[in-house]
């Protein structure tokens, strides 16, 4: 479906949920396209009990009410389904670095069953898009592809409209990479300093350090050992699943490594 290598296959994915906070809402909707190496695709929907309410301003974006989800299964039930169909993934969509891959990381967390998807390669068309074009889902559709998204806000006819406007993006832009690596470098590039991918921790000197606030550029070696409770604080507040877990490690006094030849100066 997509004129790019594809190594391995690529899981593009749309989530539909209670809200937009990625720390707190609840997945209720999933729809992955797998795109095979073999031009072939395989397509998964489902639907979860999120367990809380759906607010009524969210049910008017997507749709869907708590009738309709009641019965059916939570996301901790098909946990280890969802993992099974992204292993050995690469992973595309719209949005998915800033909310897609963030609350589906907390869900996995939520229900005591991490995923690491910090070595996932990441083709996210609405950083393509915004770089060139600047506009959201629907306009790119119709911008590229000059179709009008009818089904906004279902994750499949969402994931399946992703894929149209890759293939328009790719078509229209010569100079964009034909390969999933060289796309995910461009879409999900990683800053040198960061030790996480928020950038709320970087590295000084070979030493993770804070990166925001009073604390800036205080090392997390001290800060366990001189003022836990600030860490502690961190690990209760607002900050993505990879932040907390280092900062969980370096309280039971395991540091974070530097990157091997990394730029951590």
């Amino acid at each position: 479906m997509l004129p790019i290598e594809l190594p391995r296959p690529l899981a593009v994915f749309d989530i539909e949920a209670t809200g937009v906070n990625t720390r707190t809402d609840r997945i209720i909707e999933l729809a992955i396209i797998k795109l095979l190496p073999d031009g072939t695709h395989e397509t998964h929907v489902m639907r979860f009990n999120p367990t809380i309410p759906i607010p009524a301003e969210a049910t008017a974006i997507h749709g869907i009410t708590d009738d309709e989800v009641r019965d059916q299964p939570t996301f901790a039930e098909q946990a280890e389904r969802i993992r099974d169909l992204l292993e050995d993934c690469d992973l595309g969509g719209f949005n998915i670095v800033r909310y897609d891959i963030p609350i589906l990381i907390e869900e996995f967390a939520r229900c005591g069953r991490p995923i690491d998807l910090g070595s996932r390669r990441i083709v996210d068309a609405q950083r393509i898009f915004h770089m060139r074009e600047r506009r959201d889902l629907t306009a790119a559709l119709q911008f590229y592809c000059g179709k009008t998204h009818v089904d906004a806000h279902g994750a499949e006819a969402d994931a399946i409209a992703t894929i149209r406007v890759l293939e328009g993006q790719l078509a229209r832009y010569d100079d964009l990479p034909r390969s999933v690596e060289e796309l995910d470098k461009l879409c999900n590039p990683k800053h040198p300093q960061w030790v996480d991918r928020a950038g709320k921790l970087k590295w000084i000197n070979g030493e993770a350090v804070i990166n925001f606030g009073r604390k800036q550029n205080t090392p997390l070696r001290i800060l366990a050992d001189t003022d836990p409770s600030f860490l502690n604080w961190m690990l209760k507040a607002d900050f993505p699943v990879d932040v907390r877990e280092i900062v969980q490690n370096a309280l039971n006094g395991q540091l974070p490594e530097p990157p091997a030849g990394g730029n951590c100066s």
